[in-house]
């Protein structure tokens, strides 16, 4: 298998760097840099990696090499620097739903990628930004805030490295490069399980903790607090009082058993539920477990000898795989989106509109690439956001009578809208279902035996106590609260090393008018400034103005002129010995530009978030915006199921009781809460907006 860099460095008549995969990173290895990431990530570039032949999207790309010395296997590690001025996705949602978004709109992106096995011979291609499929894929922005995106171990189609090895080397290059804040979404499951809460009960953490990854922000109004709490409640259940509280329950003999099983399997005495999972996922490198769960294997095996044999069907009971495509109108209802469905489709038809002006153009061949899709749409559209949201969700969708694809061009390897109409032969296509004259036998029903299969112990174990735990409700919502804490973050602190170097955080002062204008923003964080000991107060303000206008777009043409604090010191006198080093200043100046839409990684937009559950701000999870007052509130919390289609007209229970006092209702017709939030089965908030 040949890497495209290999081929870049033959053309270059010279050898490609190889660096070792398992202690890249680490310090002194490749380099020691000992500034801010916004200058070691320059510096990383220009010494540990090539500069690839090509770009993705007018983004330039360097390539890594990292040797598995193990079976020689060579790995690389991709970095595409992203400018936000060209970008098509200027905002970061992830600060966004992380809480950072009232960080200032930084300047450049950095991705750092190591695709798929299968993809190593190939180049990277359009659209590698938006795929689920890596086996890394982390950024960070060049203020040193950054998120992991995406982590595939050996389940997820690695085939070289597990997942503990790819986040030994994500934190090994984060810690020498100086990251400040890394978020992380945990999503991850296994057997249906969310590791953040099978993790969370058993070590107090999630899987992520491990790598110092803690509590960042909570869904649904979860607040630091709330979590902590919840993972108590349910690590300090006994498992005596487990059994005792499924004894009038159909799985009372099987928690028993399985319960008595692993307690008499550990040489240590299990008490809690948090004891029982830590053990089970720990039992593997057992080598005493081990062979104890190998006879409950071949005694599992026996008994299924025993069970009535069940013939197989020769012929097929699924109808033959081909290209599934789905009505956008019914694509909307499963989307996690903070735009109401009205607007989504309006984007959807907008686009098709285009696709088709572009079909009907005689002189043009082939689709459209995305941004000429989402530059001719931007004249119907102002929010940028939107549509791309709704180009990453356009694909073998069906809009109407017309069908979109998407597609990568094999000549311009370009990633390529297309449209084609549906009454040419091509219909929707629904998931195969069995054959209807094929009535398969039922499969016999295996008893449980504990041991034979660990995974499946705890899937059972995690559905029956932490999911449906008889009595008492504190239990379900317990576990609520951890699963609806998904966002991690890991800080590295500001260190003012022992050295010939002072430092300091610099921050841009607002001034008054933007200051009253953003009253309810958070400041955002100031950019690390080192000097020489003899450095002097002028180039103090030289040094942030150079740090501020490099990381930030607002601050592009910013000028210091003053240091708060600081007033009665002249341009030439020296810091040392006047300012302690490690201080956090704030500089006053000219030259911001309040005008840009560049302003805040959130977006421009504004939007109010008050929902019953106390969230005040996005927290990633989808929401509906009240059709009168415009507040934003959980779908979930207003009784509409994740897989359920927000209703056309939605009307909060807040604005309900209003209009219901306006028109002088009695206050008992306005209590029944479920029958004014959706307003398609209520005509009784209706008749008031006709």
């Amino acid at each position: 298998m040949s890497l495209p860099i290999l081929e870049t460095c033959r053309k270059r008549k010279r050898g490609p760097k190889l660096y070792n995969f398992h202690s890249f990173g680490d310090p002194g290895c490749p380099i020691s840099p000992i500034g801010p990431f916004r200058d070691n990530i320059r510096l990383f570039l220009q010494e540990c990696a090539e500069p690839e032949d090509y770009n993705v999207e007018g983004m330039p790309i360097w390539c890594t090499l990292l040797v598995i010395e193990s079976n020689s296997i060579v790995v690389p590690l991709y970095i595409i620097e992203e400018n936000v001025k060209f970008s098509p996705n200027p905002f970061c949602d992830h600060c966004r739903c992380t809480g950072w978004g009232d960080n200032l709109v930084s300047k450049r992106k950095y991705h750092v990628i190591i695709p798929i096995a299968g993809e190593w011979s190939k180049r990277l291609e359009e659209g590698a930004f938006e795929l689920h499929t890596h086996i890394l894929h982390g950024m960070i922005h060049c203020n040193g805030f950054g998120h992991l995106l995406c982590i595939n171990g050996i389940e997820g189609g690695s085939k070289f490295l597990c997942g503990r090895e790819i986040m030994d080397l994500w934190d090994r290059l984060c810690a020498n490069l100086h990251a400040r804040k890394i978020s992380v979404e945990d999503v991850s499951k296994k057997r249906s399980m969310d590791l953040r809460l099978l993790y969370g009960v058993a070590y107090g953490h999630p899987w992520f903790g491990r790598w110092g990854y803690k509590f960042c922000r909570g869904s649904f109004g979860v607040t630091k607090h709330n979590y902590g709490r919840a993972i108590e409640i349910l690590s300090a259940v006994e498992l005596d009082q487990i059994i005792q509280d499924f004894k009038d329950s159909d799985q009372y003999e099987e928690m028993k058993q399985m319960i008595h099983y692993y307690r008499d399997l550990s040489e240590t005495q299990l008490m809690t539920f948090k004891d029982l999972l830590r053990f089970m996922l720990t039992v593997k490198s057992c080598p005493c477990a081990q062979k104890k769960r190998s006879m409950a294997a071949t005694a599992s095996s026996s008994i299924s000898k025993h069970l009535p044999r069940v013939t197989l069907q020769k012929k097929p009971l699924m109808k033959e795989k081909c290209t599934r495509y789905r009505k956008f109108s019914s694509l909307v209802g499963t989307l996690d989106s903070r735009w109401p469905t009205r607007r989504l489709e309006y984007a959807a038809e907008v686009i098709v509109n285009t696709l088709k002006e572009k079909k009907a153009d005689k002189l043009s061949k082939g689709g459209m690439s995305r941004q000429d899709v989402r530059d001719a749409a931007r004249l119907h559209i102002g929010d940028t956001g939107l549509l791309d949201y709704v180009l990453k969700s356009m694909n073998n969708v069906i809009v109407g009578t017309h069908i979109v694809r998407r597609a990568v061009n094999p000549t311009t390897k370009i990633l390529e809208y297309s449209i084609d109409e549906l009454d040419g032969g091509i219909r929707p296509v629904r998931v195969a279902e069995p054959e209807a004259d094929v009535v398969p036998e039922p499969l016999p029903v295996l008893p449980l035996v504990p041991g034979a299969d660990l995974y499946g112990d705890m899937a059972f174990l995690y559905a029956k106590v932490l999911m449906n735990y008889p009595e008492p409700e504190v239990m379900e919502l317990a576990s609520q609260a951890v699963l609806d804490s998904k966002h991690f973050v890991k800080e590295w602190p500001f260190e003012d090393d022992e050295d010939q170097l002072l430092r300091f955080i610099c921050q841009a002062m607002p001034n008054i008018i933007d200051l009253e204008a953003n009253m309810n923003r958070e400041l955002p964080p100031g950019e690390i400034v080192m000097l020489p000991l003899h450095a002097t107060v002028a180039e103090l303000k030289q040094a942030a103005e150079s740090a501020l206008r490099d990381t930030y777009c607002i601050l592009e043409k910013f000028v210091v002129t003053e240091i708060d604090r600081m007033e009665e010191l002249e341009d030439w006198e020296l810091l040392f010995g006047a300012v302690e080093s490690g201080a956090e200043l704030f500089m006053r100046g000219d030259g911001m530009d309040l005008n840009t839409e560049l302003r805040y990684e959130g977006g421009p937009d504004n939007w109010k978030v008050r929902c019953e559950c106390g969230a005040q701000d996005d927290d990633g999870e989808r929401m509906v915006a009240c059709d009168i007052c415009e507040v934003w509130q959980h779908t979930r919390c207003n009784g509409i199921e994740d897989s359920g289609t927000v209703p056309p007209l939605f009307i909060c229970t807040g604005c309900c009781e209003s209009l219901g006092h306006s028109r002088g209702e009695p206050q008992e017709e306005l209590d029944n809460s479920d029958d004014l939030l959706m307003i398609p089965a209520n005509e009784y908030v209706a008749q008031f907006l006709e």
